[in-house]
């Protein structure tokens, strides 16, 4: 059934329930008058920085913005795009522009303003949506990015070039719109991760964000009585269909402001958070703060946290045994997706399999996968392959890209450009992005591999592995390493350290280092190629 379905219910059967929490800690006095629903919170409620709604509320205020959207005409195949930072109005106009049966287009809050120009155009987008942050990205290029669009301004103080979302949805009716929709029916665009030029964009069909929303509930069990902790940004996948499980259970989510271990801790406490998604800067944050003091377990109310689970990035093993120091009793998960497979969940560990912390695990619940060689034939087990995954979650394509998503989906099947291989157990290990596989001598290198050997070292704290040029062999081994804070090293101290590796896998030159990474987590390494000279073909991304 389309996902708006699950709304449509929760708000029938359990309208008077908490639906969203929005919690903003580090918001300052002039921030907070930004949006005139907080102005009314400031003067009615003794916690300005927190502000929920019910279900019923929260459906109420997609139907407004679906019966304005409709009123102007937009339909199914109109495209419309979200420009905003989490907030309590984020889920409700993305909800509001399913139920028209038009496609939303969420897009990255870091984006240019040429990338979002880029972005608008190529996905047809009539009507954007923003909030106040971007106001001054778009002004650079309001001649291009209003021409032929609405712009809805979700903020106070609207700008000249757009319309005031509060004044408008107000004046449409809160019932439901009644647009038949199907599983069929085309749902969502979403990007790239542009680390490497300009994203292409990804169309999903309804059926994929049900499949989403299911499956993240039956992966982490979760029920009503649970409530999500989410943090990274509503545009990516990731972070909207891991909160799906709750719209699945009927459960209640806090959106959290903040990345800080105590104001994790704390959201945690105080809204009494079961389940917890991290990324791995987090949770690493979260441990190096335990180890020096800095926050104390003891200061939080935490023993209803059951879950925390990571994504959208290799997790170091390492990582993991260290968490489990401190909190020895939570379940944990990793999970691995792409936005062309609806985001994390194809593949995923399983509540069960902590004994295997270093594999990304097994299929997905409805999803299959295989390792396959250049030629598309399946490899061996234990042989390093290309991973392929088919499921209900597929994108349908690249929008107006024929050429890139013939590249991709074959036969049913996405080609997810990562390398892996599957165990004896049937459990998957990521092995590398199939672009980052270092050639050197001809003997293949695979940096995920040296950057989890270095993050066992004491005093790092992050770290990228790279090939740098080398005349004679093609290609070195290059780690950037970031080190943790108040603490020092040298090369020396590093190549000590990696004499275990074999010889051809040990770094041949350290770099110290901060370790640049997107919003989802991932490290940017295009941006170090292209700081330490390397020049090579870099495809697009697709892991998210």
């Amino acid at each position: 059934m389309p996902v708006t379905d699950l709304l449509i219910r929760n708000a029938r059967e359990y309208g008077d329930e908490i639906a969203l929490v929005e919690l903003n800690p580090e918001m300052e006095e002039t921030r907070k008058m930004s949006y005139k629903e907080y102005d009314l919170v400031q003067q009615t409620s003794s916690h300005p920085f927190r502000h929920e709604i019910t279900w019923t509320v929260f459906n109420e205020k997609a139907n407004r913005v679906a019966n304005m959207l409709l009123a102007r005409g937009i339909g199914k195949g109109d495209k419309v795009a979200i420009l905003m930072f989490n907030c309590l109005e984020w889920l409700p106009i993305y909800f509001g522009i399913l139920k028209t049966g038009a496609v939303a287009v969420p897009f990255n809050f870091r984006y240019t303003a040429n990338e979002i120009s880029y972005c608008a155009e190529l996905s047809d987008v009539t009507v954007m949506f923003f909030g106040p942050e971007f106001v001054n990205r778009i002004e650079i290029n309001a001649e291009e990015i209003c021409a032929n669009r609405t712009l809805i301004y979700v903020g106070g103080t609207c700008p000249e070039f757009a319309e005031p979302y509060y004044e408008i949805v107000s004046d449409f009716p809160s019932t439901e719109p009644g647009i038949p929709l199907t599983d069929e029916d085309e749902a969502a665009i979403y990007f790239s991760s542009g680390t490497t030029g300009f994203p292409k964009a990804i169309l999903h069909k309804h059926r994929s964000l049900s499949q989403a929303a299911e499956m993240e509930a039956v992966h982490h069990r979760t029920t009503r009585d649970d409530c999500f902790l989410c943090i990274p940004p509503l545009y990516h996948t990731g972070a909207k269909f891991h909160w799906m499980g709750s719209l699945f259970a009927g459960s209640r989510a806090v959106l959290l402001k903040g990345t800080k271990p105590d104001i994790i801790l704390k959201a945690v406490s105080d809204e009494h958070c079961t389940i917890v998604w991290l990324l791995v800067p987090w949770a690493q944050d979260i441990l190096d703060a335990l180890d020096r003091g800095d926050v104390k377990l003891s200061d939080y109310s935490l023993k209803q946290w059951r879950l925390m689970h990571i994504g959208a990035q290799p997790v170091p093993p390492s990582l993991i045994r260290h968490w489990k120091d401190y909190f020895p009793d939570h379940l944990y998960d990793t999970n691995y997706g792409l936005s062309e497979s609806t985001g994390p969940g194809c593949v995923h560990l399983g509540l069960d399999n902590i004994a295997k912390v270093g594999a990304i695990g097994v299929p997905g619940y409805r999803w299959e996968c295989a390792i396959r060689d250049e030629d598309g034939h399946d490899v061996a087990p234990g042989e390093v392959g290309e991973l392929c995954v088919k499921g209900p979650g597929i994108m349908e394509g690249y929008y107006k890209n024929p050429e890139a998503t013939a590249e991709v989906l074959k036969d049913g099947w996405l080609y997810t450009g990562d390398m892996a291989r599957q165990d004896a157990d049937g459990f998957y290990y990521l092995v590398d992005r199939k672009k980052d596989v270092i050639v050197s001598g001809g003997e293949n290198i695979y940096p995920v591999e040296i950057e989890n050997f270095l993050m066992e070292h004491p005093k790092v704290d992050d770290v990228a592995v790279i090939g740098l040029p080398d005349k004679r062999l093609g290609e070195i081994t290059g780690a950037i390493i970031q080190l943790k804070a108040g603490v020092s090293a040298d090369e020396e101290e590093m190549d000590r350290f990696c004499l275990t590796l074999p010889r051809y896998k040990r770094p041949k030159r350290i770099i110290f280092a901060d370790v640049p990474r997107n919003a989802t987590g991932k490290i940017e390494k295009p941006t170090l190629r292209k700081k330490y000279g390397v020049e090579r073909l870099v495809e697009s991304e697709y892991s998210s």
